[in-house]
């Protein structure tokens, strides 16, 4: 195909093999870093598809100056970083990679469950410090998973998976969503809906997996975080603007609530003030879909993606089919 092609980002070699083979042209941004604004102004002009990174912002300006753009297939589940309705209304289609990245952000948010209720990151910085003096009774006491609740805000793909991998520790799990409720967490684990007020009383485990939109912005602030239990701790590998960053750190500097582990930040890459010198945190760096295994699958996702529109095919993975009519 005589189609013009860039990536904004170095992506696995599954899918940057597959596009050589389907398009005559196809560059990849050359720097370790997302690119500037006005780059990715400049790189976009001229193209027929884009596969774009969360960092990136594809507004309506944009989309304006790309002419020629066809599709912008975004390396990700969420696509809160483009602007779907300018898209839709310049026939420009949207594309993201649900599905394959579910298991292993279900993974990492018990990672990071584990991790801050058992305090590994502390014991492994008091081993590697030459702290650890032996064994003592009241050393970095953590709490308990079997036979607590979990709480998931957001039912979905990844909130499900994670909900099904409680019954290992016989969790009684709530759960709240925007959307109808999810029959296969009811019958399988016995779960209950609940409104949001309800799960941040009575969960001992807050993990958070609806995306980002105007309605779940800051859906936990400083209000919600008082109304969890001051044992409670709550995971996110959502998006991070859903939490209220600098009302979490006051909360956790005043042990309002057990802890947090946080895969994503309100600001990314930066952290509020303070956030960093924590104890009762864990901190990863966007790592939900870091597989070698997942993000292979995500590439070639994207790019099938792209070879659909390209075709004139509808894409697997569409998310304004408005903009294929």
């Amino acid at each position: 195909m005589a189609f013009n092609v860039f990536i904004t980002r170095k992506i696995p070699e599954d899918g940057i093999n597959l596009l050589k083979k389907a398009c005559q042209k196809m560059e990849i941004n050359p720097h370790d870093r997302p690119l500037t604004y006005d780059e990715l102004l400049k790189e976009t002009k001229g193209r027929d598809a884009i596969i774009t990174m969360l960092s990136d912002r594809i507004d309506a300006r944009l989309m304006q100056e790309a002419t020629n753009l066809k599709i912008v297939a975004n390396y990700a589940v969420g696509y809160d970083n483009i602007d779907v309705k300018a898209a839709t209304a310049r026939g420009i289609v949207v594309t993201n990679t649900p599905g394959v990245l579910t298991d292993s952000t279900a993974d990492m948010a018990w990672a990071l469950l584990f991790s801050i209720t058992r305090r590994i990151v502390e014991g492994d910085k008091l081993t590697r410090a030459g702290k650890f003096t032996g064994w003592a009774p009241m050393m970095l006491l953590g709490g308990d998973l079997v036979g607590k609740t979990l709480g998931i805000i957001g039912a979905g793909r990844i909130g499900t998976a994670m909900a099904m991998r409680s019954r290992g520790w016989c969790m009684k799990v709530l759960y709240t969503t925007q959307t109808s409720r999810n029959d296969v967490m009811e019958e399988m684990l016995g779960a209950q809906r609940v409104d949001l007020k309800a799960l941040l009383r009575e969960s001992d485990f807050l993990s958070l997996h609806t995306p980002l939109s105007e309605k779940t912005r800051h859906l936990i602030g400083a209000t919600e975080l008082s109304q969890m239990k001051q044992t409670a701790y709550l995971i996110n590998t959502g998006r991070g603007a859903v939490i209220d960053e600098e009302a979490l750190v006051c909360a956790l500097k005043n042990r309002q609530i057990a802890g947090a582990g946080l895969d994503v930040y309100e600001e990314e890459p930066k952290l509020k003030p303070g956030l960093a010198e924590l104890d009762n945190v864990v901190l990863a760096p966007h790592l939900g879909s870091a597989t070698v295994g997942t993000r292979a699958k995500m590439s070639l996702m994207a790019v099938e993606n792209i070879i659909a529109v390209l075709n004139n095919q509808r894409p697997p993975n569409c998310v304004n089919p408005e903009a294929l009519t």
